[in-house]
């Protein structure tokens, strides 16, 4: 029993610091923190979006599996000549990622489960709590921004009027690894505004708060 209480614990550790790695070597990546790296992930994935926009998806992913698949050949051969001409056992040359385990495991995503399992729940009790209006104050949050969500869906389609989506996703793609840099360079304008932008949006709440009637004010220490 001992046992595997260790082990789904060491499956779970696991699982989660290649999660905390994943998303580390992502901010990585978009912060340009090995401009090799960032250069060649921002022009493969604008590649792909390019070529999504001319071609098929299925053209697509064929020609990226095909040279994939040229480049692994050429590579293998090439070793495998390098190595009889220099009677060296190197073996493999994708041996480390072929001894790589890749599978999934079932405690993984028996804790992805309970994971989405209670953000659903919270997301669920929220939704009741905010619609049936348990607080007035939260209540009239939400509205201000379910307006601000419905500005954005009808900006939103006039912009889809005039692009398509796959010409958004570049667009997402450029901004994506291009917002960082700007924000580094622009940091104290940018932080200056924004908090100029929320001081506004909690006045205006405020003052909303006051105008109603005195049983559902909240003070600030509650």
């Amino acid at each position: 029993m001992a046992d595997s209480t260790s082990s789904s614990s060491d499956s779970s550790s696991s699982s989660s610091s290649s999660l905390r790695d994943l998303t580390h070597s992502a901010l990585q990546l978009i912060h340009w923190r090995e401009p090799k790296k960032s250069a060649m992930a921002f022009s493969l994935s604008l590649l792909v979006l390019v070529s999504v926009a001319t071609l098929s998806v299925i053209s697509v992913v064929s020609y990226l599996m095909l040279a994939c698949l040229c480049v692994t050949i050429t590579f293998r051969v090439y070793k495998s000549v390098i190595q009889a001409v220099q009677k060296s056992e190197e073996g493999h040359p994708f041996r480390s990622l072929l001894e790589k385990d890749i599978s999934v495991s079932s405690e993984s995503v028996r804790q992805l489960a309970d994971q989405f399992l209670i953000h659903l729940n919270w997301f669920s009790s929220q939704t009741r709590r905010l619609l049936l209006v348990q607080d007035l104050v939260d209540s009239l949050k939400l509205i201000v921004i379910m307006f601000q969500l419905a500005a954005a869906m009808w900006v939103m389609t006039y912009v889809g009027a005039v692009f398509n989506g796959v010409t958004i996703l570049i667009l997402a793609d450029i901004i994506f690894f291009t917002t960082p840099l700007i924000y580094q360079k622009k940091k104290t304008q940018i932080d200056r505004q924004i908090e100029l932008v929320r001081s506004r949006l909690e006045e205006t709440l405020q003052k909303l708060q006051d105008h109603l009637p005195g049983a559902v004010k909240r003070t600030k220490a509650e």
